[in-house]
């Protein structure tokens, strides 16, 4: 899946010349953390809420609030502003969007077509949400369990096809690449069935090491 099907597309952006009252106001009421600075709707740099907190005054500070607050009204985006901004295209993968986002420990890819065309913005909130989802994580209705496998080729699809068989219906498969201490892999699976208990069971029989299971709540009576 690419960043466009998870970026926020309505993107609160300022001018250069906005003032840094202007920004904390809009980061405090809009809620975010991020504010790109656009020039005919052309990404030119990126204000934080770190860059923020770095030009506010000390608590410390021999300045009044009068004074302090007077100083903040002069400063600009243009100012405080990161000039060189890492960024993405609206056909990144999410994945790939991940990765730098890790990589380069920052909060947000503003995404960028033709250049500098901003189009979308990408935080770590969409890309947690994205995990969430294709986890399952948020389906109330679904078994969860975790599975030991050997890491020999044909393992998973022999335990998703007994899961089939016993009337399970798969929703969700993840599966790390790497074996855990034991030296085998662990998959983790989510399905629907009429009777988990009796599906998980039948795993059993047939071998399978369950080391953790997650039964969806009773359904509530009508």
């Amino acid at each position: 899946m690419y960043v466009d099907r998870i970026m926020t597309r309505t993107v609160v952006q300022v001018a250069e010349d906005a003032r840094v009252t202007q920004l904390a106001a809009l980061m405090r009421d809009r809620h975010i953390r991020h504010l790109p600075v656009v020039r005919d709707g052309h990404l030119v740099g990126l204000v934080t809420s770190h860059d923020l907190e770095r030009v506010s005054p000390s608590p410390i500070t021999t300045l009044s609030v009068g004074e302090a607050n007077y100083l903040l009204g002069k400063l600009t985006a243009a100012r405080i502003m990161r000039a060189q901004v890492i960024t993405c295209a609206p056909d990144t993968l999410v994945e790939e969007a991940a990765r730098l986002l890790r990589q380069e420990k920052i909060g947000c890819l503003p995404v960028v077509e033709s250049g500098s065309k901003l189009v979308g913005i990408v935080t770590h909130e969409d890309v947690l949400d994205f995990f969430l989802d294709i986890t399952g994580c948020l389906m109330a209705d679904t078994t969860r369990i975790a599975v030991h496998l050997p890491d020999t080729t044909g393992q998973l699809g022999r335990l998703l096809a007994a899961i089939n068989e016993a009337g399970g219906y798969i929703a969700t498969v993840v599966s790390p690449l790497h074996p855990d201490q034991t030296g085998l892999r662990v998959a983790v699976v989510r399905y629907r069935a009429d009777d988990p208990r009796a599906l998980n069971r039948r795993l059993r029989d047939l071998g399978y090491d369950l080391l953790t299971e997650t039964l969806p709540p009773p359904a509530a009576n009508p």
